[in-house]
């Protein structure tokens, strides 16, 4: 049996998912959390069983190497020989990263050098990369690219009202973020509608503590919200979105901020939801404060909802109209209160809210009613399982 493991490595984390291929049949999953800070928390779930400990993983690779002696301790794996693909997640891969990759020397190099793109993510997902093929030199190393969905975007969707020469020498474009989960859940939507994806006009909001819209159209990403980094777009946890760059050098001349990235550090950091409310990056503590009538809560919460609004609306006149609506990530799958609102904004689309399917947890369904001139899903993203299917195929492509 062959097994395929997908991997989220982030600065002080671990996620993954072991797959049995090409059956898709899901093995194991987990996470290993606080890496290098102490107290490391280690949970395993398998075979309807589940794993956990708290223990000091000093780095990733020590991380690596518990992982995979788990695996087998835990009877998950019997022999490494089993792993023939490690897929790995990489937030920023800019114009390099069409379509998942194998690692080599080059790609690993340009993974490094655009980390700036994405630095909180793409060092964790580098070094994770690294851990992997040194301690599993026989499988395949494969890398799935969240920039890379989105490579398909007509050229007046991606350059920035900037001097040209910018994105010539230096790259600078909107390359958007989330592309593995924007791509998987339009599939499964195209599925539920009964239609053709390339037939379908549909704006996917995966709201969680990064969140991003797209709108894909004839099967592609025609345009997101994130940016040239995933700092841009909608109001996110601790993220600003969307803000007039002007305002930096206003602040830093009237403020101690006399570091350009330090006030980049604050608004991805310090600003977003747990900026605006001062009270949590959580939307489950955003909405409970502002039930009991804090008003700054209610505020953030109503940025929130106008930010996703405005851009769902946005991406309907850019398509000329729009078929479906698809929510998904923590966010997204979770809270019945963020889709009932932006549905309720909606209305004047024909939009409708099933109020019961709406009320329901952890499935794939409808959350717009029978009549809905728009329909409205939620899909349980799936990550994980994209990067295994591309990993499986590179695979044996290159066996």
């Amino acid at each position: 049996m062959e097994k395929v493991i997908a991997i989220n490595s982030g600065s002080s984390s671990l996620k993954f998912k072991l797959f049995e291929m090409p059956e898709e049949k899901v093995l194991a999953s987990g996470l290993m959390e606080r890496i290098g800070l102490g107290d490391s928390i280690i949970t395993i779930k398998y075979d309807g069983q589940k794993y956990e400990n708290v223990q000091d993983l000093n780095d990733h690779e020590q991380a690596v190497n518990l992982l995979l002696q788990l695996l087998e301790e835990l009877n998950i794996i019997q022999d490494f020989s089993e792993l023939t693909g490690v897929g790995h997640r990489v937030v920023a891969g800019g114009e390099y990263f069409t379509k998942p990759t194998l690692v080599d020397d080059q790609a690993l190099a340009e993974i490094d050098r655009i980390s700036d793109m994405a630095p909180l993510h793409n060092p964790a997902n580098s070094l994770g990369i690294k851990v992997f093929k040194r301690l599993l030199p026989q499988a395949a190393s494969v890398v799935v690219v969240d920039t890379a969905f989105h490579q398909t975007m007509p050229k007046e969707n991606y350059i920035y009202s900037v001097p040209y020469e910018w994105y010539k020498k230096y790259g600078v474009r909107r390359y958007g973020a989330h592309g593995t989960s924007h791509e998987y859940v339009a599939g499964e939507a195209a599925k539920m509608l009964g239609k053709p994806l390339a037939d379908l006009k549909l704006v996917t909001c995966h709201l969680g503590a990064g969140a991003s819209i797209t709108a894909i159209k004839d099967g592609k990403s025609f345009d997101t919200s994130m940016g040239f980094t995933p700092l841009a777009g909608v109001t996110m946890a601790t993220r600003s979105g969307d803000v007039d760059t002007s305002l930096l050098s206003y602040v830093m001349n009237h403020s101690d901020i006399k570091d350009i990235n330090e006030m980049v550090d604050i608004l991805n950091h310090q600003s977003g939801l747990t900026g605006i409310s001062g009270v949590s990056a959580d939307m489950r503590d955003i909405i409970a404060a502002a039930e009991e009538g804090n008003e700054r809560a209610q505020l953030a919460f109503d940025i929130f909802i106008k930010n996703v609004v405005r851009y769902i609306g946005q991406y309907t006149a850019e398509m000329g109209g729009i078929d479906g609506i698809v929510f998904t990530a923590g966010i997204g799958e979770n809270s019945q209160p963020v889709r009932s609102a932006i549905m309720k904004r909606l209305a004047y689309m024909g939009i409708t809210e099933d109020e019961k399917e709406n009320a329901t947890f952890g499935k794939n369904t409808f959350v717009s009613t029978e009549n809905s001139k728009v329909k409205v899903l939620r899909i349980m993203t799936d990550e994980e399982l994209v990067i295994a299917r591309s990993t499986y195929k590179l695979a044996h492509e290159n066996k």
